[in-house]
C-alpha cells in the first residue's frame, strides 16, 4: 500500500495535496541520478556555477507570488513574512554568485610552493525542517552546489509542495539533472540514503533527537555531518538598556513566524530594576499583535504548522504554570478551525521550570528576573542549548564582556537576531555543530586539499 506525505493547510485543517513516498527502487534511482550529476558537475567551470546561481535568483523573483502562497498555505507563515523569505533567498543567490568564487579560489600558504584548494566531496544529503521551507534549504544548497557538490533534499512531509516548487526552480537553470534531487522517504529511507556509499556527507536542521539519530548513523558510516538543532535562546535586557527599542526587538524576536524560529528569542532575562516596566510594555505590545488568516497582510501571527506541535506547546505552558510561573497573557489554544495559539507571556519563570529548560517552538515568551548583569549571564548560560543570544545594554564594556562569555554560536548586541549570508550561523552544546553561510559554510562540505610542489 502506498504511503503519502500530506500537505495540510494549518489555518483550516484541509488537505492541500498528497505526495506518494518513494519505494526502494525509486530512491535508488534518485541517488544514482545525483551521483551521475556529480561526476560531471564537480568538473564544471566556476563561471557555469555562478550562472546557475544567478538563474536561480531570477527564478525566485519571477515566481515570488507562487512560492509565497505555497509557504503560507502549507505551514501558516503570514504572507508578508513568507514573501520576505522568498526575496531573502533570491538575495542569497546573488551574494554567493558575486562573492563565492573568491572563497573557493586556491589559497597560498606560508610554505613556498604549497597551496590549499577546495574540492567538492560528492552528493550531500540534507534533512530539512518546515519552518522556513525555502531558506533553510537554500542557505546550504546554494553554497554546496557552488562548491561543485550535488544536493539531495529530504524535506519535511508537510511542505512537500514548496519542496517540489524548489526542485522546479533548479530545473529551469543550467544545473544538470540530479544536481538538486528531491526525495520523499520515511526515516528508514533516510537511513538507507545515509549508508549509501554515494552520499558523501549529511546536513540536518531540526530537533535534537533527529540530529542525534542521524549523526550517529552518519558517524557509523564515517560521514561528516553539520547539525543546526534546537535552541532556548536568551534575550537579556539590562537596566540601562533603551527599553523602547528592546521591547520592539523582543516582540519581533519572539513572535515572528508565530514563534517557530530556531534562533528566536525564547528566554527573556530582565534585570530586576526594570523587570516590571519591561513586562508591562512587552505585554501591551504583544496584545496589539493581530492573529488570524495568514493570507491577510494585516495579520502578524498565523497558525502553528501542525496540531501536534500546538498540543506539545500547550502542555509545556500548562506544566510551567503548574511549576509556579505566572500567566500574564494567553496560555490557551484558540477555538475554531486551524492550529492557532494565543500569543502567550509567562512571568516569574525560574531556571528549573519547563519553559526555561525546554525549547518553546511557538508564540510563547518566558520572562525571568536577574539580580544584576552577572546573574543574567549565569541564567543565560544555564541551558543545554547554545544557538544564539541577545544583549541589550548601553554599556559597551559589559556587552563585549558578555559576548565573550555567552555560550552560543551568535550574540546580537542591541539589535534583532538574524541570519545573513555574510556571517555564519550555527550552534554549540545541544544546538549542534558546524556552520552555514559565509565562507565557513562554503568550506564545510569541501575537501580542503593541500598541494605541495617540489617537496624534497
Amino acid at each position: 500500500m502506498t504511503e503519502y506525505a500530506i500537505s495540510r493547510n494549518p489555518a483550516t485543517g484541509e488537505i492541500i495535496a498528497r505526495y506518494p513516498m518513494q519505494n526502494a527502487a525509486e530512491l535508488e534511482q534518485s541517488l544514482a541520478t545525483s551521483a551521475n550529476a556529480f561526476a560531471a558537475w564537480r568538473h564544471s567551470a566556476m563561471s557555469t556555477r555562478v550562472t546557475v546561481l544567478r538563474q536561480l535568483g531570477e527564478q525566485l523573483r519571477q515566481r515570488e507570488a507562487e512560492l509565497t502562497r505555497s509557504i503560507t498555505l502549507e505551514m501558516g507563515k503570514p504572507v508578508a513574512q513568507a514573501r520576505a523569505e522568498v526575496l531573502k533567498c533570491a538575495n542569497l543567490c546573488d551574494w554567493y554568485a558575486e562573492h563565492g568564487p573568491a572563497m573557493l579560489a586556491d589559497q597560498p600558504t606560508q610554505v613556498p610552493d604549497a597551496w590549499q584548494t577546495f574540492r567538492p566531496v560528492g552528493p550531500i544529503l540534507a534533512v530539512m525542517p518546515w519552518n522556513f521551507p525555502l531558506w533553510q534549504v537554500l542557505r546550504g544548497a546554494v553554497s554546496m552546489i557552488l562548491a561543485g557538490n550535488t544536493y539531495v533534499l529530504k524535506h519535511a512531509p508537510n511542505v512537500m509542495g514548496s519542496a517540489t516548487l524548489m526542485a522546479d526552480l533548479f530545473t529551469a537553470t543550467d544545473l544538470p539533472a540530479g544536481g538538486f534531487t528531491l526525495i520523499n522517504v520515511d526515516n528508514d529511507g533516510v537511513s538507507v540514503a545515509i549508508k549509501d556509499p554515494r552520499i558523501a556527507a549529511v546536513a540536518v536542521t531540526g530537533s535534537v533527537r533527529a540530529g542525534a539519530a542521524i549523526a550517529s548513523q552518519a558517524g557509523a558510516a564515517l560521514k561528516k555531518t553539520v547539525l543546526e538543532l534546537g535552541g532556548a535562546d536568551p534575550f537579556i535586557v539590562l537596566a540601562d538598556a533603551d527599553l523602547d527599542e528592546a521591547v520592539k526587538s523582543a516582540v519581533i524576536g519572539r513572535y515572528q513566524n508565530s514563534g517557530q524560529v530556531c534562533m528566536a528569542a525564547k528566554r527573556f532575562i530582565i534585570e530586576a530594576p526594570i523587570a516590571a516596566e519591561f513586562e508591562a510594555r512587552f505585554t501591551a505590545a504583544v496584545k496589539a499583535l493581530k492573529v488570524g488568516d495568514p493570507l491577510d497582510e494585516s495579520n502578524y501571527i498565523g497558525p502553528m504548522a501542525r496540531e501536534d506541535l500546538r498540543e506539545e506547546l500547550h502542555n509545556q505552558v500548562k506544566q510551567t504554570l503548574k511549576e509556579g510561573a505566572r500567566l500574564v497573557l494567553g496560555g490557551e489554544k484558540i477555538e475554531g478551525a486551524g492550529n492557532y495559539y494565543a500569543p502567550t507571556i509567562l512571568a516569574d519563570v525560574t531556571s528549573t521550570m519547563t519553559a526555561f529548560t525546554q525549547e518553546l517552538f511557538g508564540p510563547v515568551a518566558a520572562i525571568s528576573v536577574a539580580r544584576d548583569p552577572e546573574h543574567a549571564l549565569e541564567l543565560a548560560n544555564d541551558s543545554e542549548f547554545g544557538l544564539s543570544a541577545t544583549v541589550w545594554t548601553a554599556n559597551d564594556t559589559i556587552a563585549n564582556d558578555m559576548s565573550q562569555r555567552l555560550e552560543t554560536g551568535a550574540v546580537f548586541i542591541n539589535g534583532n537576531g538574524a541570519s545573513d549570508p555574510r556571517v555564519t550561523i550555527g550552534g554549540v552544546k545541544k544546538s549542534g555543530y558546524g556552520r552555514e553561510l559565509s565562507h565557513f559554510g562554503v568550506h564545510e562540505f569541501c575537501n580542503i586539499q593541500t598541494v605541495w610542489k617540489n617537496r624534497r
